[in-house]
């Protein structure tokens, strides 16, 4: 048996990177970890989750006091230090990170700052000049940024998520490229702090992954606001005038302009793999993503991947279940587990908020799954109508026969606190009959449930 530096080598510090070597290391292997980025702890604590959603309330907070005559107070003008704002959100992403960097170097397993890439299948090559062997390895190397579709695009300076995460003061003005859920929380932020913003996005509508009639209650909102949202955009051109930035675009068989102090690109990410030299590993990729199969095994068995890099959902907690199956896997080869993506979550952290799990009608027509639907607005609502929350609706799907849930919608106030109700079910294999007998207090957000889940009861002749 061929003698390895380490039982597993894991390179990339974030979610899922972690969750493996954590696991493994605890059962007894020899584990290190190999992270090249200059802060540790990964994106959805640096430069994702904590620190947007840290913005976003702030926005959300001044947006609802501006609007708080609605219920009879008077606040008066809301203003705001720009500089305190982004003062704490840097605070508290320092608080998540020191906790990660204490886990990390806790002494569980090896510490390596290094950039990994593969000599040959089982040996890795650091760029301080040293080499790592292992038997397993597992590739979390994580997303960066899209390029850009545009070589004008490049010239032009655009902002990226990164980028807004560290600026000083804000653009009067600014073209926000993109209708997923990074662009349109960003666009959202910007707005509520306010900067005039434009949206341009290619499809017909935002939110492209959700249903449509989701995608509009959005559009909706944002547009009350003030936002500006076009879409079934195809971009043309960018330049330069003066001190305005300028997006050309055609849309509607026209061609048209807008014009911004500042554009930001939220255009989506990539997988972070061009260093990798994942053909000495014979890893096969798509497109720069990693290919695996449901036990996190790549086209080398041995060799292992999981998180933005591999896909197919970049979503925070579906890495770290992906790392921990990697590393059950490496543990206990006689006994695979395999990913489960039955209870996928998806959550737009937009003011309404936009959550699904399971399916939505996109998903179960493209798959060509039977379904029933029903769905109950929030305007007719009453803790959201006391809330003065008009946006959206919930929607849940089901078997038509057993009427077992097949998944949910949430788009609407707390829709991503509200989904977790449908996760649960799911997660049982509860009918819609039996989410209706739940008792729910009233009045709540989450009782608004029960209404779709009596209709489809009703409906069910299984």
């Amino acid at each position: 048996m061929e003698d390895y530096d380490f039982d597993v080598a894991v390179i990339g510090g974030g979610s899922a990177g972690y969750a493996t070597a954590r696991t493994t290391a605890a059962a007894g292997k020899r584990t290190v970890l190999i992270e090249a980025g200059e802060e540790l702890g990964g994106l959805c604590i640096l430069r994702g989750c904590m620190p947007t959603k840290a913005l976003l309330h702030a926005a959300d907070v001044r947006y609802q006091a501006r609007r708080s005559s609605i219920w009879g107070l008077k606040p008066g003008e809301v203003g705001f230090d720009f500089a305190e704002v982004m003062r704490r959100k840097a605070s508290m992403v320092e608080e998540f990170a020191s906790y990660r960097r204490g886990q990390l170097q806790d002494g569980h397993f090896e510490l390596i700052r290094a950039l990994a890439s593969f000599r040959d299948p089982h040996t890795l090559e650091l760029d301080n000049g040293k080499a790592v062997t292992a038997e397993h390895i597992m590739i979390s190397t994580g997303s960066r940024v899209a390029e850009l579709p545009l070589p004008g695009l490049a010239k032009l300076g655009c902002i990226t998520s990164d980028d807004a995460l560290e600026l000083e003061s804000l653009p009067q003005s600014i073209i926000v490229l993109g209708g997923g859920a990074v662009a349109l929380e960003f666009a959202q932020f910007f707005a509520r702090f306010d900067v005039e913003v434009t949206v341009l996005q290619r499809s017909p509508h935002i939110l492209k992954a959700f249903d449509d009639d989701v995608a509009g209650e959005v559009e909706a909102a944002f547009r009350e606001e003030g936002i500006t949202v076009h879409t079934g955009c195809s971009l043309t051109d960018a330049r330069q005038d003066a001190n305005e930035k300028v997006i050309v675009y055609e849309r509607d068989g026209g061609q048209h302009e807008v014009r911004a102090e500042a554009v930001f690109h939220g255009l989506g990410r990539s997988p972070n793999t061009g260093s990798l030299a994942l053909e000495n590993g014979g890893v096969e990729t798509e497109r720069g993503r990693i290919l695996c199969d449901t036990h996190m095994r790549t086209s080398t068995p041995h060799i292992y991947a999981g998180g933005d890099c591999t896909g197919p959902h970049e979503i925070v907690h579906i890495a770290i279940q992906q790392g921990e199956v990697a590393a059950h896997n490496i543990l206990h080869p006689g006994g695979l587990h395999s990913m489960d993506y039955r209870m996928l979550i998806s959550v737009v952290f937009t003011d309404p908020q936009a959550a699904t799990v399971g399916h939505t009608e996109k998903t179960a027509k493209a798959q060509g799954i039977p379904y029933l639907t029903a769905s109950y607005p929030f305007n007719d609502h009453g803790k959201s109508i006391i809330m003065e929350a008009m946006h959206g609706f919930v929607k849940l799907l089901c078997d038509p026969e057993s009427g077992e849930i097949l998944g949910g919608v949430c788009v609407g106030p707390m829709g991503g606190e509200l989904i977790h109700e449908i996760v649960t079910a799911m997660a049982k294999r509860m009918t819609v009959a039996e989410l209706a007998a739940v008792p729910h207090y009233h009045p709540t957000l989450a009782e608004i449930w029960t209404y779709p889940a009596e209709e489809l009861a009703e409906k069910i002749t299984g």
